[in-house]
């Protein structure tokens, strides 16, 4: 059963990546002027995929084609085309939604039990969206976030918090530790469970699927 709910969010989010690029690439013919390689560069996907997607709106008659002077091509986005950017908007505004809706009651539920057990200083485990979530639900509940453990952000702070980079520095200025990150939560979990109490690391059940708040059931 965990393994279907696992496939089922993968399937789900490959899907939403997939739309979300088709939506980009669609924004950006619009606009015009545009190459495989300026492509690449604003959806930040390599040039060979842009090609595959180009290929794909071609075929599916979003995009047509037109060869110009000096071997170069020129896209536009037929009315086929426009019909499925509203289509991908709406869509992209209702899961984005529905994403907030589940990653605000999950981060509530988790901090709620970190207000329970009185730890007041929490660090968030990742920086992202679902970060930027659980420092909105940790201003409503009275708690304060800490720090933003993230390896890979370049940034002194994100939304307000300052940015570390060691997990093992969490223990020193945190009560407890929600993980944020949205690449590998367990393995998040399990790194900051090894610095702190397994007690004081939360997981949104939005992450995992068997998790609880403050560890893991196995």
């Amino acid at each position: 059963m965990r393994q279907q709910v696992l496939d089922s969010r993968k399937a789900t989010s490959r899907a939403q990546s997939d739309g979300a690029i088709v939506l980009g690439l669609l924004n950006a013919v619009e606009k015009g002027g545009v190459t495989q390689r300026s492509l690449s560069r604003e959806l930040g996907i390599a040039v060979g995929l842009v090609n595959i997607y180009i290929k794909r709106c071609i075929n599916t008659g979003l995009i047509k084609v037109q060869e110009i002077p000096h071997r170069r091509y020129a896209y536009y986005v037929t009315p086929q085309g426009f019909v499925e950017k509203s289509r991908l908007i709406t869509t992209h505004f209702i899961s984005s939604f529905e994403f907030f809706r589940r990653a605000r009651a999950a981060c509530e539920d988790s901090l709620l039990k970190a207000v329970a057990a009185e730890q007041g200083r929490i660090a968030l485990l990742g920086a992202n969206e679902l970060a930027e979530i659980a420092v909105v639900v940790a201003m409503d509940i009275g708690l304060q976030i800490v720090a933003i453990v993230d390896p890979v952000l370049k940034k002194p702070r994100f939304v307000g918090a300052p940015v570390i980079a060691n997990v093992a520095a969490v223990a020193q200025i945190a009560d407890a530790a929600l993980v944020t990150s949205l690449a590998n939560p367990q393995a998040t979990f399990e790194s900051a469970a090894e610095v702190l109490v397994r007690e004081r690391v939360y997981i949104p059940a939005l992450l995992f699927p068997v998790a609880s708040s403050g560890g893991m059931r196995r």
